[in-house]
């Protein structure tokens, strides 16, 4: 079976079986701060098993790609050094939310393994837990497994935690054996084949977790009243089973992209297939491995950057062109966008996204590739000066190695690699000590902005602000500093949560609403903020303006309209714009990333190239256009796949119910938003581009204005116009050419007094030449105060210096009020015996200040001009 063919059968057998199938769940996992990356098929139920959620289907399947390169699943280390190890992969899983439990899992697993995939029985082990006597039961009964081979092991091997406390419970794991010729342990002595002894003989299939406890703060076990199933088996490991290959990188999930990587290798001559090297080979499985997870994560929105997620992919494209480099190809860009196509072929037909973006996947990998070997040239260059620093030493300090990481994109084991050729380590205690300190910032910027209400466990709020601004409803809680609290008094700083709320919360790029709350004895709340944690949970923040308010309370709630009613207009244009973006710049473009305030929008979309003037003023054009349509704006709830039939694009980092709600405006618009928008495109009246501009790699953001915001931008621009008229002289049609005319005026005026400049420094060198004394050494050398030239006249008098001595020496000083400027230039026949930064470095600190630069050129800067005639004479002696 094919690995597609695999993942289909899996799929269908749990189908059959009255499970749901969902979709792969995104990568970056929505609104959960403990995670990077989804690194598990149970990611997206996670707020069922915590009881925050409930599921209308109480059975799921699923084929999930899942990412592992954080915290205790960190797999990059070992990827494409063995066969195995993977920063993508597929998790097929089924689940049940308290409906079947360990019986009709042991027994569905058995069957769909030995029956329909016909694994053969005599080579399959079952693990349960120690004291699971339920599930040894249930192996005996339903399966007909040979009894040696049901095995028991502690919790180390066969108990799930989801953390230190919450959901957790036994599981039990179905193991191969592969035959003693795949054993990778032959060579340590004493190792005895055998299950859960780390050898590649015996390797886990199947993973399946019975969710019974609940663990408490004090490490003690409550049964739950609801009990779930949460099974994992990966893709690529049951792949080469079941197609009987001793590498997953040899099955036909990765023979397709090697095959593009070896195109591009032998095309070279005298370079090596995958097979015939093991040194090549590494960085055969290491591209594969990582084009995946760099195609994915690029066809989700995510994009190269400096923040932890976009961190990682640079990180992934950067190791990836690493091991292109050992490949010794030259042609570093070609061989990724190769791999990445390989990808595609073989990925592309269970995730649409990858076809749909391929293009933008090839142009971030070519554009990211780019900026790497700029930094591989500098961070290289810096290495280089540190090693040479070192002299004897064999030890690089860990906080050298950390600003090559940190500052210079520069991977450790990169730096490792270089190092090892000179025989030197790095302090490894030193990086990770830097790197814990930048870790820790890290999650403390991370608690700010993701766990602020995450102790709220207040009863779900209704959202019923879509044709209201005004309600009454009952407060159910009320927290002061992250503290449910009974009152709350005048003064305070609340978060105020109702059983209904008209309020919208912010989320899907829209800011939440502002408003008030009151009492009918007149006590008010001031609502400054309106925030979503979660999908049932709306929290009002604001001040007590006077009285006092009480769980319990019965409260009137009004938004600010006005505030509202801006926000709506621009959320509305975005749909609008979204649809012409598309529609002129093609069906690659994707949402990135919003902002929707009453002031303004912001839109970030998936695009390689800067959109030129013509194309942005057709795409303003063509947006008003569809405003003035005055098309009905419709919002209709309805079924996930119901609303992707319908055309309704759905976006990257977004999470979708089985329900969901579609907004559609004319036929032109049709999307998936829970936020808040207009009735006909025509309310929103105008729409005025801003500005266009690129923010990272392959993605642009386009800024814009609606309504009365946008209208009075353009009267602003248009007073701004009549006055620079009135400046110039001339009419606003006449503006442009008459500032251009003065520009160029501008230009041949600082070209003149370039020349005079030159020239006035040519006839001072000259008369600074003058006052040159002859080194103990046999060079000339001018020491001398120059009064009011800044630090750009200096350089020209000692590059007109330098040019007339021919042989020489030059320090110049100059200085006013506090300030002083000092330079030393040495002609470069002589920088073997005078170093300009080592000297500038010794006369600095005489006028309090301090500078440095190259062998031929160095510049300085002080604040006490009183001591300049005591910096030029300790200068003088250096040589006289």
């Amino acid at each position: 079976m094919t690995g597609a063919q695999i993942r289909s059968a899996f799929l269908e057998f749990f189908h059959r079986r009255g499970h749901e199938v969902v979709r792969s769940a995104s990568l970056v996992p929505d609104k959960d701060p403990t995670l990077l990356f989804t690194n598990a098929g149970m990611v997206q139920f996670k707020d069922v098993f915590l009881g925050n959620e409930t599921r209308a289907n109480l059975r799921a399947a699923s084929a999930q790609r899942c990412l592992r390169l954080s915290g205790k699943h960190n797999d990059l280390d070992e990827v494409g050094r063995d066969t195995y190890h993977h920063t993508l992969f597929e998790m097929l899983g089924n689940w049940s939310f308290g409906d079947y439990y360990k019986h009709e899992a042991i027994a569905w697993a058995w069957e769909l393994l030995t029956k329909e995939w016909g694994l053969p029985k005599d080579r399959l082990y079952a693990t349960v837990f120690t004291t699971d006597d339920e599930a040894d039961k249930f192996w005996r009964s339903e399966t007909d497994i040979g009894r040696d081979r049901i095995l028991r092991f502690g919790e180390k091997d066969n108990f799930w935690e989801m953390g230190e406390t919450g959901p957790c419970g036994p599981c039990s794991e179905i193991h191969i054996d592969r035959g003693a010729a795949a054993c990778d342990r032959q060579h340590v002595a004493g190792h005895h084949c055998a299950v859960n002894t780390g050898c590649a003989r015996y390797i886990e299939l199947w993973n399946l977790v019975f969710i019974q406890y609940n663990r408490t703060a004090d490490r003690s076990l409550e049964e739950l009243r609801a009990k779930h199933v949460d099974t994992g088996m990966g893709l690529e490991r049951v792949a080469a089973v079941m197609q009987d290959v001793q590498s997953n990188y040899d099955t036909d999930l990765f023979r397709a992209i090697i095959t593009q990587i070896e195109e591009v290798v032998t095309s070279v001559g005298n370079r090596k297939p995958y097979g015939m090297s093991a040194d090549s080979d590494v960085s055969y499985r290491a591209i594969a491995d990582h084009a995946r997870a760099i195609s994915s994560l690029v066809a989700e929105g995510l994009r190269p950057g400096n923040g932890e997620r976009e961190y990682v992919l640079r990180r992934l494209i950067r190791r990836a062109a690493r091991h292109a480099r050992r490949l010794d190809v030259g042609m570093i860009d070609r061989l990724l966008v190769s791999a990445c196509r390989g990808v595609i072929e073989v990925m592309g037909v269970a995730y649409k996204d990858l076809v749909e973006q391929q293009e933008v996947i090839y142009d971030v990998v070519r554009e990211e590739e780019s900026r790497f070997h700029v930094t591989l040239l500098t961070g290289e260059s810096y290495l280089r000066g540190a090693i040479e620093d070192l002299g004897s030493g064999s030890i690089l300090p860990g906080e050298v190695a950390f600003r090559l990481y940190d500052t210079h994109g520069f991977p450790l084991d990169m730096t490792e690699d270089i190092l090892r050729e000179d025989g030197i380590t790095i302090d490894q205690l030193g990086f990770d000590k830097c790197m814990e300190g930048q870790r820790q910032r890290s999650r403390e910027a991370r608690r700010e902005t993701h766990n602020l209400f995450a102790g709220y466990h207040a009863a779900p709020s209704r959202f019923v602000g879509d044709h209201k601004c005004e309600i009454e409803s009952e407060i159910v809680a009320i927290y002061r500093d992250e503290t449910e609290c009974p009152e709350v008094r005048e003064g305070d700083i609340v978060d105020v949560i109702t059983a209904e709320t008209p309020f919208y919360g912010e989320s899907g790029g829209q800011v939440g609403d502002r408003g008030q709350i009151e009492t009918a004895d007149g006590a008010l709340i001031e609502v400054s903020d309106t925030q979503k944690p979660r999908a049932d949970l709306t929290v009002h923040i604001g001040t007590v303006r006077r009285g006092a308010f009480r769980r319990g309370q019965r409260v009137r709630l009004a938004i600010d309209r006005e505030w509202r009613d801006a926000a709506r207009l621009n959320h509305s244009a975005t749909h609008i714009l979204n649809a012409v973006l598309r529609e002129r710049l093609g069906t690659h473009v994707r949402q990135a990333g919003s902002l929707v305030a009453p002031e303004r929008l912001r839109f970030d979309f998936t695009h390689p190239n800067a959109i030129d003037d013509a194309t942005l003023i057709a795409i303003e054009e063509q947006t008003n256009a569809h405003i003035r349509e005055n098309a009905v704006v419709v919002s209709e709830e309805m079924a996930y796949d119901d609303a992707i039939k319908r055309g309704a694009l759905a976006f990257f980092g977004d999470k979708y119910g089985d329900r969901v709600r579609v907004v559609k405006m004319g036929e032109f618009s049709t999307e998936l938003c829970g936020g808040t928008h207009v009735q006909r495109t025509g309310d929103i009246g105008v729409f005025k581009v801003r500005s266009e501009a690129g923010v990272a790699a392959g993605v642009r953001r386009l800024e814009a204005m609606t309504g009365a915001g946008a209208l009075a931008s353009i009267r602003q621009r248009e007073m701004t116009l009549r006055q620079l008229g009135e400046l110039v002289k001339g009419n606003e049609t006449e503006v442009a050419e008459k500032v251009e005319r003065l520009l160029a005026q501008q230009r041949e005026l600082e070209k003149q007094l370039q020349q005079l400049r030159s020239q006035v420094a040519g006839s001072q060198s000259a008369d600074l030449l003058s006052q040159a004394f002859i080194s103990k050494a046999g060079f000339k050398v001018v020491a001398a105060h120059v009064d009011g030239v800044d630090g750009k006249r200096l350089l020209e008098m000692a590059d007109a210096l330098r040019d007339r001595m021919g042989s020489g020496v030059v320090i110049l000083a100059s200085g006013s009020d506090d300030k002083v400027s000092l330079l030393a230039a040495v002609t470069k026949d002589l920088t073997a015996q005078v170093n300009a930064g080592k000297l500038i470095g010794q006369i600095a600190p005489i006028v309090g200040g301090r500078g440095g630069g190259r062998p031929e050129l160095a510049q300085a800067g002080g604040k006490d001009p009183a001591k300049i005639s005591d910096a030029l004479k300790a200068a003088r002696a250096l040589f006289e």
